[in-house]
This record gives C-alpha cells, sequence and structure tokens, in this order.
C-alpha cells in the first residue's frame, strides 16, 4: 500500500487543477444577460459623465439599434441609442432598471427578436418575452409609448423568415389590442421591391447580409415617423 497515498494526493491536485481550468477557460464564454455586463456599465459610465437628454426616443436593442447613426434620420429629435450588440428581448428585460427607468423616455423604439429566433426560440417564445418586457413598460414607465420595430427580413437568415414572421404576427396582434403599444412593420417595407418567397435586396444590407446600410435604415425610419405621429401627444406651435 506504500503507493496509495502518493497516488491519492496526486489524483486530488488534477481534479483541483482540472476544476480551476474549466472555470476560467476562456473558451466558455458566459451565455446569459450577464455577458453584457460591461457594455451596461459603459452606458452608465457615459451617462454620468455626459448626462443624455431629458424627455428623449429612445432607441433600444441588439445589434441593428447599434449600428444605426440616428443623426442621418432623426435630425431634429433629441434621441439615445442603447443598443448593445448581439442582445436578446431577455437581456433588455434583465438589464430594464438600469437600461431604461434612469431616462425616463418620451417613447421607447425596440428591436429585438433576430437574435432571439437565431438563437432556437420559437415565434411563441419571441412573442411571450416581449410581452414580459411591454409589462415592465406599464409598470414603471405608465403612459410611456412602446414601439416594437418588427423583426427585419434578412439575407443571411431568410431560412428564419417563417419563425421571424410568425413571431411579428404574434407581437402585432397584441399591440392591436393594448393601448400605448405600437407596431412598426417594417418587413413589409423591406421586402416591397421583392417577388414573392425571395428575401430582400442586397442594396439594403452590408456583406454580411444581415446588418444594414442607409437605405434600409431609410425605409425603417419612413415607417417609425409615420407611428411617432400617432403615438406622441400632440403639442401646439
Amino acid at each position: 500500500m506504500p503507493l496509495a497515498r502518493p497516488f491519492f494526493l496526486a489524483s486530488l491536485a488534477f481534479l483541483f487543477t482540472s476544476g480551476i481550468a474549466l472555470a476560467q477557460d476562456p473558451g466558455k464564454k458566459k451565455d446569459g444577460p450577464e455577458r453584457w455586463e460591461n457594455d451596461i456599465r459603459k452606458f452608465e459610465t457615459a451617462a454620468e459623465a455626459s448626462p443624455p437628454p431629458e424627455n428623449a426616443l429612445l432607441f433600444l436593442g441588439s445589434s441593428s439599434i447599434r449600428m444605426w447613426k440616428l443623426e442621418n434620420n432623426f435630425p431634429k429629435a433629441r434621441t439615445i441609442n442603447r443598443g448593445f450588440g448581439g442582445s436578446t428581448i431577455a437581456d433588455s428585460i434583465h438589464y430594464f432598471d438600469r437600461l431604461v427607468v434612469p431616462l425616463q423616455p418620451k417613447a421607447i423604439l425596440f428591436y429585438a427578436g433576430d437574435n432571439d429566433v437565431a438563437r432556437g426560440m420559437n415565434a411563441e417564445e419571441v412573442a411571450a418575452d416581449f410581452q414580459t418586457f411591454a409589462g415592465l413598460v406599464k409598470e414603471k414607465l405608465p403612459g410611456t409609448p412602446l414601439i416594437y420595430i418588427a423583426i427585419k427580413p434578412s439575407v443571411a437568415r431568410w431560412d428564419m423568415w417563417p419563425t421571424m414572421k410568425d413571431a411579428n404576427d404574434r407581437i402585432a396582434a397584441w399591440c392591436a389590442e393594448n393601448e400605448g403599444f405600437y407596431f412598426a412593420d417594417i418587413g413589409a417595407a423591406m421586402l416591397a421591391d421583392a417577388e414573392a418567397g425571395q428575401p430582400p435586396s442586397d442594396s439594403l444590407f452590408l456583406k454580411d447580409g444581415l446588418h444594414m446600410t442607409q437605405d434600409g435604415y431609410d425605409r425603417w425610419a419612413k415607417v417609425l415617423k409615420g407611428i411617432l405621429k400617432d403615438a406622441l401627444p400632440k403639442t401646439k406651435k
């Protein structure tokens, strides 16, 4: 039995060091909302250094929001961009109290759901998450209009479009039944030039077939401006 103790200690050391290695393995990325913590902190730090405008339009969501140069389409409006990476609806739910509430926006224009479907969620799950997000708006920012920007049809994710359209239809139906909530059908605008059953024009997208050119954003803005006229309270000149 003279080798039993050294063998045991060596095995224990191996298990211990292996556990540390697994815990520290940089290849094992966080998969939950916490993966955006650094991004959210950057927003907060920037807001402390330079407070965002009050009573502004808040554009919130994933990379299609983050990459939008809002001044190109809303040059006279007070806007705040809170787009972060490949985020999902659940990510904005998780950070709602830090991302949305402190800004007290005039209206929220929300784009998410694209990555949700790409990560394997079905239409019912995406719509359910949207309703959870909408519930937070109702509870914590009552009276604030929420405009949901429909999940866009894209070249890169055209095979997912049936699920995305199903999610859009579910969300549109919910918005139609709830005052103060609006559905922006940018999908129809993006497919206006496409033949039936075909993806939108390549001219609306960058080389990745997913993120948009200014032409794509121009189509979004036209739809959104029409809805904002109805969603925002009228002011006397």
